[in-house]
């Protein structure tokens, strides 16, 4: 299944969320690249959006692969499969302070708005995953303010990833889980990067992404 952009995927997405239309969801993003999704879904749900702030640890010789995850409150997860070299502890001390001041940078130019998730039904979304590590870090951070349920929606994940998430939320909805994953952007064909711009005018703006 190749999807011909996010709107594709998550109009595709909203379809499997239908029950929880109009049931007062919290729809929340993994900036960047997964508010596109966010917003479709939430539109249609009628719900609110807002989004969790976490950010990868880079591989120190591969920035595009990620190695870890750190959330705003400092949680941070070093992906199961990585060997002790690359996750060495002055390298990933040194990532944890840098991409918390990543993340700090980006709540304020995001003008984020405290959304009370407490006992809320809360959809989670990504465009798609593949080691899990942004994913797990992003769960924590929402457990950590006792949601009453956690969905969990995306379009694609890689299998190893499907089966150590799939215990750690109250639903996962995934469309596709292929045998070989090697990176998300594969599986779709127009996959550009989602700036900041884009991010803060889909928090500000209602419906305003085509659900069509």
């Amino acid at each position: 299944m190749i999807f011909k952009d996010r709107n594709e995927a998550a109009n595709l997405l909203l379809k499997k969320l239908i029950d929880y239309n109009d049931k007062n969801v919290i729809v929340v993003g993994i900036p960047r690249g997964a508010m596109p999704i966010a917003k479709i879904i939430s539109d249609g749900l009628h719900g609110v959006l807002t989004c969790v702030l976490v950010h990868k640890i880079p591989h120190p010789v591969n920035e595009e692969f990620a190695i870890g995850c750190v959330g705003e409150s400092g949680h941070f997860k070093i992906s199961s499969f990585v060997n002790q070299s690359d996750s060495d502890g002055s390298y990933v001390k040194k990532q944890v302070s840098h991409q918390l001041e990543v993340l700090k940078k980006r709540k304020k130019i995001y003008h984020m708005k405290e959304i009370n998730i407490k006992d809320k039904m809360v959809i989670l979304v990504d465009d798609g995953i593949a080691t899990g590590s942004t994913v797990k870090c992003a769960i924590e951070e929402i457990k950590s303010k006792n949601p009453s349920k956690i969905i969990l929606a995306v379009p694609v994940s890689s299998q190893e990833a499907f089966r150590e998430i799939k215990s750690l939320v109250d639903e996962f909805f995934c469309l596709y889980v292929p045998a070989n994953l090697s990176s998300v952007g594969q599986y779709y064909q127009h996959f550009p990067q989602v700036s900041d711009d884009e991010v803060i005018f889909l928090l500000r703006n209602p419906a305003s992404v085509d659900r069509h």
